[in-house]
C-alpha cells in the first residue's frame, strides 16, 4: 500500500486543522496544527502539509518537511523530491526534505538522493549521503532506526555502551559521519549526565561537539539531540552557538529549539534576548512561557499536556 488509508474521522480531524496551517495564523498556532496533521498521518494530511511548502517561513517549511519524513507516508515522496530539487528553497528546507526521504526509506528516492550527494551545498550533500545509506540499510536488512524518543533517526544507534568510546567516536572528524551520528544517538539514548558530558580526550562535554567546525550539519544534529535529551548540562554550549551571529542558521535554529525544550528559567532568559532575531527563537520562547497550558515536548514537538 502506497499511502495510509483515510478514515472519515481522520478527514474531519484534518479539515478542522486546515484553517490553522494554511492561512495566515500565528506561527505557534500553525505549528500546533502541523503536529496534529502529523499525528493523523493519512494521505490527506500529506496533501495539506504539502500546500504550505512554498510559505514565506523557512522555519515552518523545514518543520513541514521533517514531519513528512516522520509520518513515513510514501505519498509524500514526490513532494519531498520536488523540494530537494528546488534550488530556490532555503538550504535548511532542502536538507530536511532529503532527510525525510531517508526516513521514509523507500528505494524510489534512491536515485534522486544519489544525485544530490554531489550538491554544491555541503549540508545537503551530507544529508543525502546519510539518507541514501539509511535506505540501503532498510531495504537490505529491514533494520529500523526508531528511537526511544518516538522519532525516526537518520542512522542506527551504536551498539557500544562505553561512554568514553562513544564520545571519542563523536569527536573524531576522521570517522564517517554515519558512525559519528550513531555514537551521538547512542549517547542520547543513554542520557545520563556522564553520557551527555561524554568525556573524550580530557574534560570536554558531549555538547562540545557544537564547536566542531567540520560540519554544520553535524552541529545542528547535536543541538537537536540535546533538545531531545532535555539536559540542563548543555545550556551553556547551546547558548554559545545561538549567540554566534556567524553560525549557520540551521545550527542556531536547533540551539533555540533545544533551549526551548530544556525550558528552564535560564533558557527563557536566553531566548528573550533573541525574540527579534528573525523567527528562530520566538516560537520556542512563547511555547516555554505559555500561560494557558503546561507544555510537554516529544522529539521537538509541542502539545498541550
Amino acid at each position: 500500500m502506497i499511502g495510509i488509508e483515510t478514515s472519515q474521522s481522520s478527514i474531519q480531524s484534518v479539515e478542522s486543522t486546515v484553517q490553522l496551517i494554511y492561512f495566515r495564523r500565528p506561527l505557534k498556532a500553525r505549528f500546533r496544527a502541523l503536529f496534529i496533521l502529523r499525528s493523523i498521518g493519512c494521505d490527506l494530511s500529506v496533501k495539506w502539509i504539502a500546500k504550505c511548502l512554498h510559505d514565506d517561513s523557512a522555519l515552518l517549511k523545514h518543520e513541514l518537511a521533517y514531519c513528512l519524513g516522520q509520518m513515513q507516508n510514501k505519498t509524500a515522496i514526490p513532494v519531498l523530491i520536488e523540494v530537494l530539487e528546488d534550488v530556490s528553497q532555503e538550504p535548511i528546507v532542502r536538507h530536511e526534505a532529503g532527510e525525510a526521504l531517508g526516513a521514509i526509506g523507500d528505494i524510489l528516492a534512491r536515485d534522486i538522493l544519489k544525485k544530490f550527494t554531489k550538491d554544491s551545498c555541503k549540508e545537503i550533500a551530507e544529508t543525502c549521503e546519510l539518507a541514501l545509506r539509511r535506505i540501503d540499510l532498510v531495504s537490505s536488512t529491514g533494520v529500523k532506526t526508531e528511537s526511544p524518543y518516538q522519532s525516526i533517526d537518520p542512522t542506527v544507534a551504536a551498539l557500544s555502551e562505553d561512554v568514553d568510546e562513544l564520545g571519542a567516536t563523536l569527536l573524531d572528524t576522521s570517522k564517517p559521519l554515519w558512525d559519528r551520528y550513531s555514537a551521538m544517538f547512542k549517547l542520547r539514548n543513554i542520557n545520563t549526565d556522564r553520557a551527555i558530558k561524554a568525556l573524550a580526550q580530557g574534560n570536554v562535554s558531549f555538547a562540545i561537539c557544537l564547536y566542531c567546525e567540520d560540519s554544520a550539519l553535524f552541529r545542528h544534529e547535536v543541538a537537536y539531540v540535546l533538545g531531545q535529551a532535555q539536559s540542563p548540562v548543555a545550556i551553556q554550549e547551546l547558548k554559545d552557538r545561538l549567540t554566534l551571529p556567524s553560525e549557520n542558521c540551521m545550527v542556531r535554529h536547533e540551539c533555540a529549539e533545544a533551549l526551548g525544550a530544556i525550558a528552564t528559567e535560564e533558557c527563557t532568559s536566553i531566548l528573550q534576548n533573541y525574540v527579534n532575531d528573525g523567527e528562530v527563537c520566538l516560537l520556542f520562547l512563547r511555547c516555554s512561557q505559555c500561560p494557558f497550558c503546561k507544555i510537554r515536548r516529544i522529539q521537538g514537538y509541542l502539545f498541550p499536556a
